[in-house]
């Protein structure tokens, strides 16, 4: 098994996970009701207790301790995709993002729940349920509120336009990727794309939203190639880290 392969995929899943789990995090108290407050609370805290389960994953086979690796790297040692890392904005933007990210990611764990790596199947069977929930919560609400006043309909499809070709660099492929396949430990994005794609323009065809147009992904974040909105987000992560580094999260 190529060990190099399986950090790469390891690390863009839970950087992915970890920065998203932040983002979310700042609903906290924020939210347009109690109980989407409470929802993106307890979203943001399942996706950094996942991060943190695969930087175990990590440092069983050779990477620093999890929160060195997650509170002492800066933004280009990050394999996040861009997408999670962009400003909350108004909340049919965090709901978008939401949807897209969290429809993928279930679709992800669901396909490394059959991986040759053992440690990753368990994990990915463990918290199959959380993800479960957090699908179940986008879906909702985008069909919801994809078929409720021309105001919403309107605010949900200007973000959608915004973010698919974000959400397209979920799917950068890894430099890796034939050793990923041959391996077993994970069938390939072309392969998560393609169940995603079909996902996602199923729900969306149960709204008044739109497709929109096919365009260029926006990649760069698994290689490390970020925007402006990733080292300052890091900064803050940190802060209480770096003061007082055996405080719990």
């Amino acid at each position: 098994m190529n060990q190099t392969a399986l950090k790469e995929l390891l690390y863009k899943i839970a950087d992915d996970q970890l920065i998203l789990g932040h983002r979310n995090s700042e609903w906290t108290g924020m939210g347009p009701l109690l109980e989407e407050d409470i929802a993106f609370s307890s979203m943001a805290q399942d996706k950094v207790g996942q991060s943190h389960a695969i930087y175990q994953i990590l440092h069983e086979i050779g990477e620093g301790e999890p929160d060195q690796v997650a509170f002492m790297r800066n933004a280009e040692q990050f394999h996040n995709c861009q997408m999670v890392e962009l400003p909350n904005g108004e909340y049919d933007f965090s709901l978008m993002r939401h949807f897209l990210y969290d429809t993928a990611e279930a679709i992800r764990f669901d396909m490394l729940t059959k991986s040759s790596y053992e440690p990753l199947a368990l994990l990915a069977k463990k918290i199959q349920g959380e993800l479960r929930y957090h699908t179940m919560h986008a879906k909702t609400w985008i069909k919801q509120l994809g078929t409720a006043t021309e105001e919403s309909k309107s605010r949900l499809q200007t973000s959608f336009n915004e973010l698919f070709p974000y959400a397209l660099g979920m799917f950068e492929q890894s430099p890796y990727e034939n050793d990923i396949i041959a391996d077993g430990i994970f069938p390939g994005e072309e392969a998560l794309k393609e169940k995603w794609m079909a996902r996602v323009e199923e729900i969306i065809g149960q709204t008044d939203l739109k497709m929109p147009e096919v365009s260029e992904a926006k990649l760069g974040g698994r290689k490390g190639e970020h925007t402006e909105y990733l080292q300052p987000l890091l900064d803050e992560m940190s802060e209480v880290f770096k003061i007082d580094p055996t405080a719990d999260w």
